[in-house]
């Protein structure tokens, strides 16, 4: 995947890339282009958030390098995550 990535193709892969929790994203409404993602389980306990500026979740390699890295964050705490890869 080359191509910019527009902010809901990013929400989409943000979501899959941390399932089973709910990935919770929205953008401030000042329009700065941020993409803002918080991660809790079923028991609605926040495990993780984070903050994208519009250059990372835009490039599909930055993005995947952001996911991967929160990814590996979350399973060293001990948080069991299914499978996942940048779509194609």
């Amino acid at each position: 995947m080359s191509a910019s990535l527009r902010f809901n193709d990013a929400l989409l892969i943000a979501d899959r890339a941390f399932r089973p929790l709910q990935c919770i994203a929205w953008a401030p409404q000042d329009g700065n282009g941020e993409l803002n993602i918080s991660l809790v389980d079923r028991s609605r306990s926040l495990l993780g958030r984070t903050r994208l500026p519009s250059s990372t979740y835009s490039d599909p390699l930055r993005l995947e390098e952001e996911l991967q890295r929160s990814r590996q964050e979350l399973i060293e705490r001990g948080v069991v995550l299914e499978p996942w890869r940048m779509p194609a």
